[in-house]
Parts: structure tokens; sequence; C-alpha cells
């Protein structure tokens, strides 16, 4: 079979990389530069199992794995590792594919599958089993989890490790001809039942499963095993670095033996911490339950950390970039504060996302001094922090939403909003003081009248320096449009999902209040042809996201992050 080649860009003298944040990968790589290991070049890959979505701990794995070999002047393939075919499916393939050009990533013309190998894999199994090190067994799965021993315990050999290579060759072909029953013949590779490292007691390499594939359909009924076909396809394709997550280390001296035994190219395996956030989940299998269970809308759902949720929120690529760049590896497991995720996501909306405003939970506002039909275009700023955004024009009117939370008839110690008796500023509009309300039968209040200062157009102070201690955002009532909203919390209520209580799972922490939806609330009309995927900031409210379920004239948003910055708290509190 023709190998994928290394790349050609750093051959010759080693390449010397731009100064960049220093960690132990790339210190590995530096030192290997320094000795002209594999001629300077780097080489390294993506290989997701096409069973699920990717989630936030993928996105730190492909900034990595991306962000390296870019430093260094190599490339990075995508690689999928789709050996198991009753989880895989193509939908996945497609999403992954998707999510990984959303983070700004490109693979170019280097799109790998295990599959692609399968082939190439049967070749060294079959030559692994002519040299006597590798043997077809007949034990169960229970047998043989009885058989492999303990962590203080050795293994026992099988009473089938000793077939001749004749025999176990012959088994071995009948195994890929279909003769046998599911779960009835395994081959596995013969190398030590007494070693201190599980892996290494004679590892199951393939395992008999008559399944269609997503991609060969129905040409095999036995398939490699994920850690005899992941170090190999690693080695064909060249990797000389291969980067995983700190759960595989015990697996690479398994993955080094049969790199050894079959004599190909050795890559070389480097891992590093996964993710882990507060507040939430990082596994594939748990994430798939929640979604099968329907306690999610699915893969996609702003809450879910999968790379789709967090996109139909209205994360950013680059603030997601950010956040994996900043947060670095190391050798050891820990937890990152979700509040430092929405810290990056936060930063980087403020430089981009236009201002606006919204109310979502309206109250009526009358100011009885101001012309019935009269409506003013007033001067509103895109976004303070980007100059070249500009101005538009917002609608002012007679009768005004604000916010129920801007207005308290009996106002607490240090209320400085609108009550009776109060002025406060309108944003870019008047300012205005409570001389009245309205009531419902029920002695609710339904609307507020107000009286307006007309020398404070523009939101302006008066001729006469009075101060005001409350500015507050508006909608005038006849431009508004209306929208849905949807208001989102942490999905789980405690740091850790997985600190449960004895015979319950993960679920029994999922937060009831984690998807708030709002009807009718009040938004400029600016907003009214805005499409799925803008972004906003609703002034004194948060960021927002325009949700594929939006339709014309039916407008949805989801809130991406509240504006409250805990984490920038935390850094001061901390010193850094």
């Amino acid at each position: 079979m023709k190998l994928p080649s290394l790349t050609t860009e750093a051959s010759g003298s080693a390449h010397v990389p731009a100064a960049a944040p220093s960690n132990f990968i790339r210190d590995i790589i530096l030192e290997d530069q320094k000795t002209n290991k594999h001629g300077g070049q780097v080489q390294t890959r993506f290989p997701p199992e096409p069973n699920g979505y990717l989630h936030l701990g993928h996105a730190k794995s492909i900034c990595l794995n991306f962000d390296l070999a870019a430093e260094f002047g190599g490339k990075t393939n995508l690689r999928f590792d789709d050996t198991n075919p009753s989880k895989e499916e193509t939908e996945y393939v497609e999403s992954i594919k998707d999510s990984v050009r959303w983070l700004g990533f490109d693979w170019e013309d280097r799109l790998f599958y295990a599959s692609d190998y399968f082939d190439q894999l049967y070749a060294w199994a079959v030559q692994l089993t002519k040299g006597g090190k590798a043997y077809v067994d007949d034990l169960s799965a229970d047998q043989m989890r009885e058989y492999r021993g303990t962590l203080t315990a050795p293994g026992r050999d099988s009473p089938h490790r000793n077939r001749t290579a004749e025999e176990n060759l012959q088994l071995l072909e009948r195994m890929r001809a279909g003769e046998f029953a599911d779960g009835s013949r395994t081959l596995r590779a013969k190398i030590d039942m007494a070693s201190p490292n599980l892996n290494l007691r004679d590892p199951v390499m393939y395992r008999i499963l008559h399944a269609e594939h997503h991609r060969t359909g129905s040409k095999w009924c036995i398939y490699p095993m994920y850690d005899f076909a992941h170090g190999q396809s690693d080695s064909i394709e060249r990797i000389t670095h291969s980067i995983c997550t700190l759960e595989f280390e015990d697996h690479r001296p398994l993955y080094n033996w049969f790199i050894e035994q079959l004599e190909i190219f050795p890559s070389r395996q480097i891992e590093f911490d996964r993710l882990n956030l507060t507040y939430t989940l990082l596994s594939k299998r748990k994430l798939l339950q929640l979604v099968e269970e329907g306690r999610v809308r699915g893969w996609d759902d702003p809450r879910m950390p999968t790379i789709s949720g967090i996109r139909r929120r209205g994360y950013t690529p680059e603030a997601i970039k950010n956040f994996c760049r900043a947060i670095g590896v190391s050798k050891t497991n820990g937890s990152i504060e979700l509040a430092m995720l929405e810290h990056f996501v936060r930063e980087d909306l403020n430089k981009r996302a236009p201002r606006v405003m919204a109310v979502l939970h309206p109250l009526k506002v009358i100011i009885d001094n101001y012309p019935e039909n009269q409506v003013e275009e007033m001067e509103a700023v895109n976004n303070p922090e980007d100059p070249e955004a500009g101005s538009r024009k917002v609608p002012f009117s007679r009768e005004l939403y604000i916010e129920q939370d801007d207005f308290r008839e009996v106002p607490p110690k240090q209320y400085y909003r609108l009550s009776p008796g109060r002025e406060v500023r309108l944003r870019y509009g008047y300012f205005v003081t409570c001389t009245g309300v309205t009531k419902n039968g029920r002695g609710e209040v339904v609307e507020v009248h107000c009286a307006y200062d007309p020398a404070t157009r523009g939101g302006n102070s008066p001729p006469d320096g009075r101060k005001v201690k409350s500015t507050i955002h508006w909608v005038s009532a006849p431009h508004a449009i209306e929208a849905e909203v949807r208001v989102y919390e942490n999905l789980f209520t405690k740091e850790d999902p997985d600190q449960v209580e004895a015979g319950q799972d993960f679920t029994a922490n999922l937060n009831p209040r984690s998807l708030e939806i709002l009807k009718g609330c009040k938004l400029e009309p600016s907003l009214e042809k805005s499409a799925p995927g803008s972004r906003f900031q609703f002034e004194r409210l948060g960021y927002f996201c325009v949700d594929p379920d939006s339709r014309p004239g039916s407008l949805v948003f989801n809130r991406t992050v509240a504006l409250k910055d805990t984490w920038t708290k935390i850094e001061k509190k901390s010193g850094k």
C-alpha cells in the first residue's frame, strides 16, 4: 500500500520556531529539532472516533495538534479511528469535520480513516501470527477477564495460548471468512500474562463482529481493536509526535511493542492532561446518554459542552482557541473553572458584538408630557470598543418598554433605578421622572407614568448640571419587535457532576432550571432581519445569539453569557 508521506517543508536543517509559550510537549519537539530527528519534520494528527459529537475537551486537543505542527512548519492529519462499526455513523464523521473547520483549522488533503488501513492491519496480524507472536483464543469475554488477573495478581495463560502458528493462522483466516459467531474467538497478542501492566497481558487484537461498517460495508466481519489499530495508523501516517491524553499513558508500552515487533515507523506517543471543567461533563458516553434520554434537545443543545452546542449558543471559535491556548498542557489532570472559559467568551464578544437594546421582562412606561404622535431618531453607539462600528438610529416615542426590575414602587435601600418621584436617564433618550402608576385588578403595576425633561435629549445632562444615579435601557413600544429568548444556566448543579449519592448516576445533578424560555420579549427594530448565528450584546443584560430556530417574523435568541465576569474577580483575588 502507498503510505502517506511526511511533509517536506522542514526537510534539511532543523526548523527554528518563533517564540511561543513553552510546555513540555513543545520542549520535546524543540529537542527533536536540535538533534534533527525525523529530518526536522513535525507531523501530528487529530484522531477522533466517529461515535459522537466533539466537545470542548476535543477542542483542546485540536488546538494543540494544529498549533504545534504549524509553529514548527509541519502538518496535521485528520484521521477517524473507525474500528467499531456498531457505534460509528457517517453523521458523526460529518459533524466532526464541520467542528474542526469551524474552529478555523484545515487538514487540507490529509483526511484519513483507520478503515483505510484494514488490509495492512490484517497483513500485520498475519505476520505476527506466523511469527508466533499472536494466537487465536476461544475464551469468552468473562473467562478472559478471569484469566487476566488483577493489579496485584498475575494472569494465567489461556489453554489455547500454545496453539501452533499453522493452527492459529488457519483459524484466523476462518475468522475473516465469517465461519464463526460473534464473540466466539479473538486474536490475541502473545506478550506476558504476568506483566504488571495489564495492557500487556495478551491483549485482544481482533474480535469477530458481523456488522456493517459505514465505509467498508460488509467486507469485514472481524475488526481490529483500537489498541491494535491506533499506533499502527500513526506509524503508517509517519506521525512524528502522537499526542494523546493521560489515560493512554499505560497503553504506550503496548503501542511500542507492536511497532517494535513489526519494525515499522517509530511514532512517539506523548500524553497530556485532558480538559476538565467545573459544572461540566466531557464524556461522549454520558453526553450520548443525555441525548438518548431526551434530557437535552440534541447534541447541539446550547447547554451541551459539544462544539456544535457552544457554537449554537453563540461562543466564537476565537474565544475557544484563546481559552485552550491559555490553559496550556501539563502531565497532571486538574479542573478548570467554567468562569475562565466564560471570561474568554466575554472578552472576545466585547470586541466584536454590536450593542442593541432589548427588554426581556417588559413593563410599559408612558411619558405623559411627550407629544402623542411624535417619534424621534436617537443616535446610538454600535460598539464603544470598536471605533469602526459606527452608530445607528433608534426610535423614541411616548410609550416605551423597560425591564420590570428597573422599577420598584417601594424601592429598597440603595435602589437607584426608577421609582415614584425618582429621576433616571433613559439610555440615548431623556431624563424621566416617575409621576405615578397604573395597576390591574390584582394590584400589580402594569404601567409606569413619567414626565421627561426636553433639555436632556440624547441622555445628556441638563443645563442645570443635576446628576442621576441610574441609566436604564428601553425599547419604543410601537416599534418593538417580539422575540423568544432562551436563557441558559449551568447544566449541572454541582462543580463535579459525577459526585452523587449511592445508587444515583450523574443525571441526579442535572439543573432543573438550566433553561428558561421567555416569550414576548421586546427588541429594538434594528434586529428584525438578524440572521441565525448573529451575535449581539443586549445592553445591561448579556451577550445573545440568534438561534437557527428563528424564522422571518419569529426571532429566537440564545443567551450566550451574562455580562458579569466572575473570572476577572478570581484573578484579582489570587493576585494574577
